[in-house]
């Protein structure tokens, strides 16, 4: 496939327009995860709250503080879906409404079963955040930076999650608000970023991959950095978006890789933050909530060490040795369950800390892997497998803690941080660097060079 391609102008004034243009995009996607983490950071610091003033059981407190990890479930796969079939850009902004809606009823409940159902659609509204705005960050994002830009977005996801325990635990309780107030307090960001997602342009690269040549080509030459990324962008493949080929020889190993991987990365993580102040507590540390602060900002400490070292060391080797790490981390909480308290906590951090750098990965090689025409819907899927763990682990740790004990519900832990280390290890690959046509390309053709582009003008 040869294809010509006008050089962008190189003058000043379009470079600071396109690097304009990349800020607000990285923000306005970044703001989704950090959404995404301050719902669910937030129903972990209230949940106590509600089951007290609605006289909620275990089960059910457990129930509503899964909803919208369930929902993530449901929501990933149908944003993917909609996602390639109807455009990045349109899905952005749609999906962002349905935060506003959420966010909006949370202040109206009054039982278990509708906040249950509000967290739902939440979680839906969340899982499509992943397999919409993500995409569209990849495919505007030039090879040298899209690491970097992708990481972050797990960056903002732990700002988000810290910020909803500092407004659940520290103004909730020093101002004495309901919790529907706590919860509600979403509404101001989702707002903001309605309004700011109004416009945004269409990705060049899902409309070459529909046949829209002539419009890829006036939005790329309007936002791609350079040549060489319009270039690339002659790779794209025309191809109707098709859910199952994501099973197909080309592209099995890398779904099954990234699902494995996401699954193995999150499920720990959800099952011990979201009831921390409950793990800690029962290592003597009070009611847990500084623990809990501290784990919780290890983990955002740990993700944005990855947003600075990921196009310097690459993809592999800030994933296959933090599983490692995380896993011995959680064997010690497991094995040796009447160690002190400060080696319990000094455990729990380094795991915090090591594992947030592998799942800020999670928001890259979903992204690389793909192609185009079933980017979203590859991401959806990986989403939905992950947040079975972790809908699973939320719900399920209170139980295990009473049933099998804080010891033994660690060793599981760390088991599947020794699951995901070993996959990893046989099947990730490294794409830093590489631009995303050949990243994505299908198996039978990974070995093939980018097609020739001709750039008129050079």
């Amino acid at each position: 496939m040869t294809a010509t391609i006008v050089s962008p102008p190189q003058d000043p004034t379009s470079d600071r327009k396109r690097k304009r243009f990349l800020r607000r995009l990285a923000g306005i996607s970044s703001g989704g995860m950090f959404l995404d983490g301050y719902v669910l950071g937030g129903i972990g610091a209230v949940n106590a709250a509600i089951g007290r003033d609605l006289g909620l059981s275990l089960s059910w407190q457990g129930l509503i503080a899964a909803s919208a990890l369930i929902g993530i479930f449901f929501g990933g796969p149908l944003g993917g879906y909609l996602s390639d079939r109807f455009g990045r850009a349109r899905m952005f902004t749609l999906d962002m409404a349905v935060f506003v809606a959420g966010s909006v009823l949370q202040l109206l409940v009054e039982n278990g079963w509708q906040l249950f159902a509000v967290r739902l659609l939440m979680g839906i509204g969340i899982g499509a955040e992943y397999s919409i705005g993500w995409p569209l960050l990849a495919e505007f994002s030039p090879t040298r930076l899209r690491g970097k830009l992708l990481a972050f977005q797990e960056v903002a996801w732990y700002l988000g999650y810290l910020a909803a325990y500092a407004v659940g635990y520290g103004i909730g309780h020093a101002l004495d608000l309901d919790w529907r107030v706590i919860l509600g307090t979403s509404t101001v960001p989702a707002v903001l970023l309605l309004i700011a997602r109004a416009g945004t342009p269409e990705s060049p690269r899902w409309l070459m991959s529909k046949g829209r040549t002539e419009e890829a080509r006036k939005i790329a030459e309007e936002y791609f950095e350079d040549a060489h990324e319009i270039a690339d962008l002659a790779g794209e493949e025309t191809r109707k978006a098709n859910f199952w080929r994501l099973f197909s020889p080309d592209y099995r190993k890398v779904t099954a890789f990234v699902c494995v991987f996401w699954f193995c990365t999150v499920t720990p993580y959800f099952a011990i933050a979201s009831f921390a102040p409950t793990v800690l507590a029962d290592f003597g540390m009070g009611d847990g909530f500084l623990g809990a602060l501290w784990v919780n900002g290890l983990a955002l400490a740990g993700a944005a060490t990855t947003f600075f070292l990921i196009e310097r060391v690459g993809r592999r080797l800030l994933v296959i040795p933090q599983f490692w790490m995380g896993a011995a981390a959680l064997a010690v909480v497991g094995f040796f369950p009447a160690a002190s308290p400060l080696l319990i906590l000094v455990c729990f951090l380094l795991f915090s800390y090591t594992n947030a750098m592998s799942t800020a990965v999670t928001g890259v090689y979903p992204n690389e892997v793909f192609s185009t025409d079933i980017r979203g819907a590859g991401i959806g899927l990986a989403t939905a497998t992950s947040r079975i763990g972790a809908a699973a682990g939320t719900f399920l740790v209170p139980v295990a803690l009473d049933t099998i004990g804080v010891g033994s519900t660690m060793v599981v832990a760390a088991g599947l941080c020794a699951v995901g280390a070993v996959v990893t290890q046989l099947t990730a690959p490294e794409t830093k660097g590489k631009p995303l046509t050949v990243t994505s390309a299908p198996r039978t053709k990974r070995c093939d060079p980018v097609p020739r582009t001709r750039i008129a003008g050079k």
